[in-house]
């Protein structure tokens, strides 16, 4: 018996109903904030735009269970503590395998990162490579109370 026989033949109708197989993914208990880490700002009270970006970014659909992947910008203003890059790479790396919607994403994102450095101002940008002809960019923003 071949391993060609083995194969499950579908109707061409049976390709539009929803799929009734998903790959596993991981929950958001997964994704790692405490990996990252910062370093002291040596100019306080002086303002500059440190913006940071990575094409290198995949977590999975929950819907499909399909990787997806982005472009990740973060544009912030230190106030006294600058975001260790190797730590970010990692945290982001924590994101692999969980299941997230993309909107969900970028605000998850930005909160994990204004917590770890409590910047005056910030911006992530997530930027999805084009799926099913659709192309998704999000952007959440953070400025601190005065």
């Amino acid at each position: 018996m071949s391993s060609r026989s083995t194969i499950r033949r579908k109707k061409a109708k049976e390709f539009a109903e929803k799929p009734d197989f998903k790959f596993e993914f991981d929950g958001y208990d997964a994704i790692r904030p405490e990996l990252l880490e910062t370093f002291a700002y040596e100019y306080p009270g002086k303002r500059s735009e440190v913006t940071v970006e990575t094409d290198e970014f995949t977590a999975v659909c929950p819907w499909s269970g399909l990787p997806d992947f982005a472009k990740i910008t973060v544009v912030y203003v230190p106030n006294k503590d600058v975001i260790e890059l190797r730590s970010y790479k990692y945290y982001l790396y924590s994101y692999r395998n969980v299941g997230i919607f993309q909107e969900h994403l970028t605000q998850r994102l930005l909160g994990d990162l204004v917590r770890c450095c409590d910047p005056l101002e910030m911006t992530v940008i997530t930027d999805y490579n084009i799926r099913g002809g659709i192309h998704t960019i999000s952007k959440a923003s953070y400025r601190k109370k005065k």
